[in-house]
């Protein structure tokens, strides 16, 4: 057994290590062992005394449920994220595969197109509002 400290993120551990080749065997080296004087290394620091434990994190919330569909002719987000725009208005007739909606996640905009044909009755979300998957983002007629 080696007796070894090492350093992690400022931290110093003492710890021992079992050797399992002997690392001094000729068949292990390729040459002489270079000195760690002059490439860097400095003098081995006092012991430090470990970091109390943390207390731990508290229990996560549970998630909140969507607000709940309002109908059948519903159209819920596909996502959570933010509003960037809203193409239609209350009142416009789409075409399946229309494009409604653009919500930005991660930076990355998805557009929300309609899943039928049909008139908008309404629109329950706005430009820069932030939206959960599930929440109901407009209503067909």
């Amino acid at each position: 057994m080696k007796r070894l400290r090492i350093t992690v993120n400022g931290v110093s551990y003492e710890v021992d290590v079992e050797v399992l080749e002997d690392d001094t065997d000729p068949a292990f080296m390729s040459g002489p062992v270079p000195s760690p004087i002059g490439m860097g290394a400095t003098a081995p620091r006092p012991p430090v005394a470990p970091r109390p434990a943390a207390a731990p994190a508290p229990a996560p919330k549970a998630p909140s449920a969507p607000p709940a569909a309002g109908g059948a002719n519903a159209l819920t987000s596909p996502l959570a994220g933010i509003v960037v725009d809203v193409k239609v208005k209350v009142g416009d007739v789409v075409k399946e595969n229309d494009a409604l909606l653009v919500i930005e996640a991660m930076k990355m905009n998805t557009n929300v197109s309609s899943p039928n044909a049909g008139t908008i009755k309404s629109i329950s979300v706005k430009a820069g509002d932030s939206v959960r998957q599930g929440q109901v983002l407009l209503e067909f007629a």
